[in-house]
């Protein structure tokens, strides 16, 4: 299997050139050896030109083309540090990308590295992990990515490594190399004084590691950065010396200056990850036992209060769980009605540790519970997971993909022990399940299962992960397995189907053929049911390596202790925490609650049907015809008006302190830095069609135009002496200007022509299955039957699709409608195009035609407000219904604007 890569992603693209965009108006830095003061060492380093004053214009118009509100000011580390020269005050900006897991940060971050060097020059990246699971995973990354990213980039000079203190020549290396080097490191490798890339060291002539790296003021790239917040973690990233960093999470602590933004609504709503499902294994109508849960501890007027869930007694004699807010003091047998509760009475509520003691000295920490039948509920999420992973197999594997289960247990020994818990479960529901499952029937469950658990060790200052049983070559090999070998997991020749993790792969590990999620342990934090999700979230692949987008098998089920309704809000309130209201996705849906659409295929033979099948059935295909005078008629306005820097020399005034604390000088920055040298000019003036042709096919999303555009375009610019000036900025900006013009011509040029094909309504008969909590059921009225073409519509927005739907089904003027199936599609130059519904009603005018009607829903009329793709799908749309097809289109926001509301 090799892994296939889709280099025209727009949601990815849009992150890629939010990171560029922070330095517009930087020169292209040309490799140069430097030799810091004081040090007997030279190095290739970046540059930064741009004061804090353009960093932040920058950032303000970054911000507002990604709809994010600009922040007051740069959010910067400053701290002091040691160099090679002395102590003195490092500081650098942090820029921050939330992308909802799954949806490939990593490859963004590595091509955004590509784009700056290729751009700006910029040519030392470290990235930084917070421990052996992400830093397996970034690796992983640029193993398989290397070879279409150097396809992609034109094969730039382009090396990686990971940072390791036995092998300091490499940080040498790092330091003297002129192409671009990305290095991996851990951040418990460089946090510590006792490190060894803070010692001295004969193998670098008895330079300190840190101070080489220092010296390239490298740009940090920090991957779950979250991790990396505590006081001596953000002073280690500061004794870096960076330039800036980039900071990519999905659960950000700190966000420091947001530039880009992919929440998990949109995610979700652009079908970019799996959506979710979840199998709640909960006790009902069990009050033997006195049940208690932490929910929360919260600060309350001053003082600690705990909010539980208990089992009270209610007025009319039934047990009901309900939710108190408990205080020191309080006696729960009071608290419930119920005798059982005695002895619980609260002794401590400990707020800091998260955890609440009881005077009989049961303790209970946050997301913990007493008195339920935890073995039970264990055993029926292991079956179920278990068995659900059987059905989906054998449903899949004709289509080449093959199923995991991840198992997140509540303690090691409960599984890497022989007479473990769960191990125990496993293996009997296993056995037991597998005999109904010909695939599975000879199966050994120990053979078909891998587990990582991790634990911490120091070794010379640096902290490892290990796994705890990582003394065989068997356990080696399952950890090699789990994290490094993904292709040979994800094959059918690979038997290992079933993973088992504590924390470990909490964070930074995924794999996107990860179907099921059983949660055999508490929810500890505010985040962890994001992150646990998280593993499993990314769309699948088959065995060739192609990802799959099919709605319909991408689903991810979550297997967990809890009710259904108390995971959903748990999770909604975990990414309502993260990003405001509007950032939180439809409730994931109850696994246990399917329902089937049926088909009236009665209404085939009415006459409404057949017309409008006949209207709307026929395929076409589209031609484009770049107009290139008008290409560049659209260009050069735009690029006249653009702003080119001259490349120049730079002065930042300082004063030279004495430091209070030590003998020695400190600089304190009294202004930004102005021109002194002007350099446009002194440089020879390169093949500027050449660069620009580069920079086409190179940077993010690859275009190509004729040479004789690009050279029509410099001829015709008023600001010719700006290229003479500042050469490659003048192309980029150029390039940039070029490329958006293009985009829109392809779409507002395009030409649709009807052919010999179409959909045959047949298709219409496949079975269709989808949960029941996202549909609305097409209803009789006044004895009339519902009026869409299945007895149920399925819907994903709750605010426009489903009030669009219970609209139409009180419309007496509406005779039949459709929910256009997925795959019901127009082909356009940026992918398939579903549009959302195909109507007959009566024309209002006479009351007695009927009019033919395909609408698009979204939540405004207003087409620059959606997403780019989203709008130049819509003009396809216009143009292969309208153009070709004679067929009424517009957009909608209601179904009060029918017939000819809209645009």
């Amino acid at each position: 299997m090799e892994f296939k890569f889709d280099s025209a992603q727009e949601f990815q693209l849009e992150a890629i050139a939010a990171a560029c965009g922070l330095l517009e108006g930087q020169p292209l830095a040309r490799s140069q050896l430097v030799a810091p003061k004081g040090a007997s060492f030279q190095v290739i380093a970046n540059r930064l030109d741009l004061d804090e004053g353009a960093l932040l214009a920058n950032l303000h118009k970054v911000q507002t083309e990604h709809g994010i509100k600009p922040d007051a000011k740069l959010e910067t580390i400053e701290t002091e540090i040691e160099t090679v020269s002395g102590k003195r005050q490092a500081r650098f900006g942090n820029f921050s990308v939330e992308m909802e897991t799954g949806t490939g940060k990593t490859y963004v971050y590595l091509r955004t590295a590509l784009d700056l060097f290729a751009r700006y020059g910029l040519r030392k990246f470290i990235v930084v992990v917070p421990s052996i699971a992400v830093r397996e995973g970034v690796l992983k990354t640029l193993r398989i990515t290397e070879k279409h990213l150097k396809e992609l980039y034109g094969n730039p000079p382009y090396r990686f490594s990971l940072y390791d203190s036995a092998n300091l020549s490499q940080v040498r290396t790092f330091a003297l190399s002129d192409g671009l080097e990305i290095m991996v490191m851990t951040i418990d490798a460089f946090a510590r004084a006792e490190n060894v890339i803070k010692a001295a060291t004969d193998r670098l002539q008895g330079e300190k590691p840190i101070h080489l790296i220092q010296a390239v003021r490298p740009v940090l790239i920090l991957d779950e950065p979250q991790n990396m917040e505590s006081e001596n973690r953000v002073a280690a990233l500061a004794a870096l010396d960076p330039l800036f960093a980039l900071r990519y999470s999905a659960t950000h602590r700190n966000p420091y200056n947001v530039i880009h933004r992919l929440t998990p609504f949109d995610a979700y709503r652009q079908g970019l990850v799996k959506r979710i499902e979840v199998a709640s294994v909960i006790e009902e109508d069990n009050a033997n036992l006195p049940f208690i849960r932490l929910e929360d501890i919260k600060i309350k007027s001053h003082k600690p209060v705990a909010v539980m869930a208990v089992h009270k007694l209610m007025a009319k004699g039934a047990i009901k769980e309900t939710v108190l807010t408990i205080k020191h003091g309080d006696d729960l047998a009071e608290k419930t009605g119920r005798s059982d509760y005695q002895g619980f009475i609260v002794d401590e509520v400990n707020y800091g540790s998260g955890f609440v003691r009881f005077a009989n000295n049961v303790e209970l920490r946050k997301g913990a519970a007493v008195g339920t039948e935890k073995q039970a509920i264990f055993e029926a999420q292991i079956r179920y997971t278990i068995e659900e992973h059987f059905r989906k197999q054998a449903r899949y594997r004709e289509r080449g993909i093959k199923i995991l289960s991840l198992f997140f247990v509540d303690k090691v020994d409960n599984f890497v022990s022989d007479n473990g818990t769960i191990r125990k479960l496993y293996i009997k529901a296993f056995n037991e399940t597998k005999a109904k499952y010909p695939e599975w029937s000879a199966a050994d469950p120990m053979k078909v299962q891998a587990s990582y658990f991790a634990s911490k060790t120091r070794k010379g200052g640096e902290v490892e992960y290990l796994d705890t049983s990582g003394k065989t070559k068997e356990d080696e090999s399952a950890f090699d397995l789990i994290m490094s070998k993904k292709e040979q997991l994800l094959s059918f020749d690979e038997p290992v189907s079933f993973i088992f993790s504590h924390s470990a792969l909490r964070e930074g590990w995924d794999n996107p053929n990860v179907f099921q999620i059983c949660t055999l342990r508490e929810v500890g934090s505010e985040t962890e049911r994001r992150q646990q999700v998280g593993r499993g979230i990314r769309l699948p692949v088959d065995q060739s390596g192609d990802r799959v987008r099919d709605e319909s098998v991408n689903v991810l089920t979550v297997v967990a202790s809890e009710s259904y309704e108390r995971f959903v809000t748990g999770l909604q309130s975990e990414i309502e925490d993260a990003y405001g209201i509007e950032g939180v996705p439809p409730p994931p849906p109850n696994a246990r609650k399917r329902a089937k659409i049926k088909l009236r295929k009665q209404y085939f033979l009415k006459p409404e049907f057949k017309q409008l099948w006949e209207k709307i059935k026929h395929k076409t295909q589209y031609a484009v015809t770049v107009d290139t005078a008008k290409l560049i008629a659209d260009v050069v306005p735009e690029l006249d008006k653009a702003t080119i820097r001259k490349p120049r020399v730079t002065i930042a005034k300082a004063e030279m302190r004495v430091a209070a604390k030590e003998d020695m000088f400190e600089a304190i920055v009294q202004s930004g830095a102005r021109t002194a040298i002007d350099l446009a000019g002194r440089y020879p003036l390169p093949n500027l069609v050449e660069v620009m042709e580069g920079l086409m096919e190179n940077t993010s999303p690859p275009m190509r135009v004729s040479r004789r555009t690009l050279l029509e375009t410099f001829r015709r610019t008023k600001i010719r002496q700006t290229a003479l000036d500042n050469p490659h900025e003048f192309a980029t900006v150029a390039v940039s200007i070029i490329k958006s013009k293009l985009s829109d011509q392809l779409v507002d040029g395009i030409k649709y022509e009807k052919i010999d094909e179409w959909y045959d309504q047949t298709l219409f008969e496949a079975e269709i299955e989808t949960w029941k909590d996202y549909i609305v059921a097409s209803k009789e009225i006044g004895g009339v039957g519902g009026t869409h073409l299945y007895d149920s519509v399925p819907f994903e927005s709750e605010t426009v699709e489903k009030a669009f739907i219970e609209a139409l089904e009180k419309r007496k003027d509406v005779k039949l409608y459709i929910k256009l199936p997925n795959w019901f599609t127009v082909a356009t130059p940026i992918g398939e195009y579903n549009p959302d519904w195909a109507i007959v009603m009566t024309n209002p005018e006479n009351g007695a035609d009927l009019l033919y009607l395909v609408r698009e829903t979204k939540g405004t009329l207003d087409l620059s407000k959606l997403r780019p793709d989203e709008k130049r799908k819509i003009l396809c749309g216009q143009s292969h219904f309208r153009g070709a097809l004679g067929v009424d289109y517009k957009v909608v926001t209601d179904a009060a604007q029918l017939p000819s509301g809209g645009i």
